[in-house]
C-alpha cells in the first residue's frame, strides 16, 4: 500500500543512489560509455527505500537513523550484484566464459572488484550521512503524513 514514508524513502534513496553514481564514476578504470549506469542506480535506490525503508519507517531517532543504514546498505550491496551481473553479461558476450560456473564466480569476482574501488572515505562519509539523513527524512513523513 502506497504510504508517505515509502514516497520519502524511494526519492531519498533514489537521491542518494545518484550521488554515489556520480562519485563513483570518476573511481572506474578508463571506460568512456558508463550507458545506464546512473539510472540503473537510482531505480535500485527507489525499489530499496520503497521495499526496505518504507515499511519499517516509525519510531524514534536512533530507529530512523538505523533504517536509513538499513536501507543504504540494500542499495549498495543490489547496486554492487547489478552491475557486477551487466558487467559479466557484457564479458560473456564475447565469449570470455567457458560454462556458467565461471560467469557465476566471475560476478563474485567483478563486485568484489567494484567494492574495492568504491571503498573510498569521501563515499563511506556519503553513505553514512545520506542514510541517516533519509531514514530522518521518512520518519519524520511517516509522522506527519500518516
Amino acid at each position: 500500500m502506497p504510504t508517505t514514508a515509502r514516497l520519502m524513502a524511494a526519492i531519498c534513496l533514489a537521491f542518494l543512489g545518484f550521488i554515489l553514481s556520480e562519485m563513483i564514476m570518476p573511481l572506474m578504470p578508463d571506460r568512456a560509455s558508463f550507458g545506464y549506469f546512473v539510472p540503473t542506480n537510482m531505480a535500485l535506490g527507489a525499489l530499496a527505500g520503497w521495499v526496505v525503508m518504507g515499511p519499517r519507517a516509525g519510531g524514534g531517532f536512533l530507529m530512523g537513523i538505523s533504517n536509513g543504514l538499513t536501507g543504504a546498505f540494500v542499495l549498495l550491496l543490489w547496486g554492487l550484484a547489478t552491475q557486477a551481473t551487466l558487467t559479466m553479461l557484457k564479458l560473456s558476450m564475447q565469449r570470455r566464459y567457458d560454462g556458467l560456473g565461471e560467469a557465476v564466480f566471475a560476478v563474485l569476482s567483478i563486485g568484489a572488484d567494484y567494492f574495492l574501488i568504491m571503498s573510498t572515505v569521501p563515499i563511506a562519509i556519503v553513505v553514512l550521512v545520506g542514510a541517516s539523513f533519509s531514514g530522518l527524512l521518512t520518519n519524520y513523513a511517516k509522522r506527519k503524513w500518516p
